[in-house]
């Protein structure tokens, strides 16, 4: 059963799981930031069928997320690399990562992100990109941006919607 497309809805977050939100997707990218390259890796690791990973391999490689490159001539054989719209993923995966950490990890983070200058276990802080405060979802608000379409902030609270 194919899924509703997201494709024609004026919102980056449908823009985003028309790309990335199909199941296994966002463990294959996590895989691909590891270092896993090569189907039989992605396989053997997920668990998931050949032809699941192939449409999904596919899928990304369509959207510019995965490159496919030739790393054996008989048989063809491929290597599967992060783009750099493909690597631009990182915060996306991460911000699932420790919140899975956080909810769903009853032992304790199964993977220790570490910062490579400092050695230190490392958490991503949202923080405003003009002042440099802490942001949390309770320090923003909602307006209308250049690709919004009439309706977008209809029925949604005060708080979110633009003001003067």
């Amino acid at each position: 059963m194919r899924r509703k497309s997201f494709q024609e809805m004026a919102c980056s977050v449908a823009q985003f799981l028309e790309v990335a939100g199909e199941w296994w997707t966002m463990l294959i990218v996590r895989d691909a930031f590891l270092g896993v390259t090569r189907f039989d890796d992605f396989h053997e690791r997920l668990g998931i069928s050949r032809n699941v990973l192939t449409q999904r391999l596919e899928h990304l490689i369509e959207h510019g997320v995965l490159t496919r490159e030739v790393y054996q001539d008989k048989p063809v054989r491929y290597d599967y690399r992060l783009t750099d719209k493909g690597r631009t993923m990182w915060p996306v995966l991460n911000a699932m990562r420790q919140w899975g950490d956080q909810w769903a990890a009853p032992d304790g983070p199964p993977l220790i992100v570490t910062h490579s200058a400092c050695g230190q276990p490392a958490t991503a802080v949202h923080v405003c990109s003009h002042c440099g405060d802490p942001l949390t979802s309770r320090d923003l608000r909602a307006s209308a941006g250049p690709g919004a379409r009439d309706g977008l902030l209809e029925g949604l609270s005060p708080k979110a919607a633009p003001t003067a």
